[in-house]
């Protein structure tokens, strides 16, 4: 009963920007986080940007000071900010939430993914 539909994602040329969205819905008692992940070839799932439900941030490296991570709390919405995308950031992002049901039980969640391509 617990989805994420992300939006936002598209092409875009280098040094452009946009922004993602993450809605989280359904039984839902408290969301403790939200963030956003990238697959990279060859490498292991990436965190791009995560934020806890008291508002502490954290980047990825290859994206601080480009990124801003931000959370409508009412809506239960995670936003991406990105700015001076580049090609290394062409790729499919994923929306994770871990929350806590009415159980009393603490899960993790993950939406579909949107694409994000930086191409000239």
């Amino acid at each position: 009963q617990v989805q994420l539909v992300e939006s936002g994602g598209g092409l875009v040329q280098p040094g452009g920007s946009l922004r993602l969205s993450c809605a989280a819905s359904g039984s839902i008692y408290t969301i403790n986080s939200m963030g956003w992940y990238r697959l990279v070839p060859g490498k292991e799932r990436e965190l791009v940007a995560a934020i806890t439900s008291g508002g502490s941030t954290d980047y990825g490296d290859s994206v601080k000071g480009r990124f801003t991570i931000s959370r409508d709390k009412a809506k239960n919405t995670v936003y991406l900010q990105m700015n001076r995308l580049e090609f290394e950031d062409t790729r499919v992002y994923y929306c994770n939430a871990q929350f806590t049901d009415y159980r009393g039980r603490r899960v993790d969640n993950w939406g579909k993914g949107t694409l994000v391509t930086v191409s000239s």
